[in-house]
């Protein structure tokens, strides 16, 4: 894997040019890290270049325990750090995993290694821990086990990677997978049949057990459970408009793990017109359920009208599907070309109707996001949720909430 700098800095004829190189080359390590998950702000950015710019940077094994140090605030960054460190300084270890930001990747460039060969600095500089230990060569690699890690890391990292970002297809893949078994596993929980009650019929042992804990270990508070009143019900409008093109994919997958064996949910598909899609989407086969979804929706990745959906929604469906235990779930980025005050009078309606509507919006995980858009102004006065579905983890995020319902 090589990561080869701009045009721009091509000819390195002094030191300052290759410390010029090196900020670059840093820079395009902190976006790497934040594509992966990681938060870095500006403090963390002039602490890493300071590191740079010390003696520790003589040595790649000191400076990548000095990032280390600094960057991984959490157990899931502690793991994938040294792949990612050893990918983007030392062009080894993790190959397509780690989509790397702020480099070119064009055939011919330089590498860092490159220009600082081609002056003769390369002992003062980070490449001279580059080129692997004395002996490095010789040791086994286990690649059964570099498999496995690589495989618990690309998890861990698509979790919170936004799915616009991914661009990689084997990547893209594993996103979907992981997003429709997340839905099955929501599901599975939020579908029980038992739920805890103050005087239920039968001791939930576990919760019993739990609570315990607190006293030592001793069941001075029991917990009963009993069978829920009424099932919970989803109702999931998912734009598929061409805003959200980047995002459709994953969210289709989500929603077929969530509508897959499961009676009390229905799903709706919008773009200029509505779509009925909940017969596609229980298709057990994911494969056959996308192909069927494809030939009902006939005009995805087109427009926005979002009002004349609901309308449309309201007038056909709504009495049908929704009753007083139902949640509606809306996914979309809220962009409408049609009126925001037939925006505000359908949600309303709808909001007579159902017992919550949760809003997810893939834009409020971009910086600096606001919902100031007319239309979805207009809706947030009856949305009871507003909240993020721009990765895995936004999206795992909504069950302690359904699970309240």
């Amino acid at each position: 894997m090589a990561f080869a700098a701009p045009r721009a800095l091509h000819t390195i004829e002094t030191r300052d040019d290759l410390g010029a190189a090196l900020r670059l080359r840093l820079a395009g390590f902190l976006h790497s890290l934040r594509d992966s998950g990681f938060k870095v702000g500006l403090a963390e950015s002039r602490d890493a270049l300071s590191l740079l710019l010390s003696p520790q940077a003589a040595s790649a094994r000191d400076l990548k325990a000095g990032f280390r140090a600094l960057f991984c605030g959490r157990l899931s960054d502690w793991r994938a750090f040294d792949e990612i460190f050893d990918a983007y300084w030392l062009d080894r270890g993790v190959k397509g995993v780690i989509k790397t930001s702020g480099t070119s990747t064009k055939t011919g460039g330089k590498t860092l290694r490159e220009m600082a060969e081609q002056q003769g600095t390369r002992r003062d500089t980070l490449a001279n821990d580059v080129d692997r230990q004395p002996g490095e060569e010789d040791e086994p690699q286990d690649e059964e086990a570099t498999g496995r890690r690589e495989g618990a890391s690309l998890a861990e990292n698509l979790e919170r990677v936004d799915f616009r970002k991914i661009s990689d297809p084997e990547q893209l893949e594993a996103a979907h997978a992981l997003a429709e078994r997340l839905a099955r596993a929501m599901r599975v929980r939020l579908t029980r049949r038992d739920r805890q009650m103050r005087k239920g019929p039968r001791l939930d042992l576990r919760r019993t057990i739990r609570r315990s804990i607190a006293q030592g270990g001793t069941p001075l508070s029991l917990v009963r459970k009993g069978p829920r009143e009424k099932q919970l019900r989803l109702v999931i409008l998912l734009d598929a408009s061409g805003s959200m093109s980047n995002y459709t994919g994953v969210f289709t997958r989500f929603v077929h793990g969530l509508l897959d064996s499961f009676r009390e949910a229905e799903a709706f598909l919008f773009h200029t017109r509505l779509v009925h899609v909940s017969a596609a989407l229980k298709e057990r086969n994911a494969g056959r359920a996308l192909d069927r979804l494809g030939l009902m929706a006939q005009g995805v990745g087109g427009g926005t009208k979002i009002g004349e959906a609901l309308t449309q929604f309201n007038a056909w469906h709504a009495a049908r599907v929704i009753h007083s235990r139902t949640c509606v779930i809306i996914l979309s980025d809220g962009y409408d070309t049609g009126e925001p005050e037939r925006m505000g009078r359908e949600m309303a309606a709808l909001r007579r109707r159902c017992k919550r509507i949760v809003w997810l919006n893939p834009l409020i995980g971009w910086d600096g996001y606001e919902p100031v858009t007319g239309g979805m102004v207009a809706a947030l006065h009856h949305v009871d949720l507003f909240a993020p579905a721009h990765n895995l983890a936004s999206l795992a995020a909504l069950e302690p909430y359904l699970a309240t319902l």
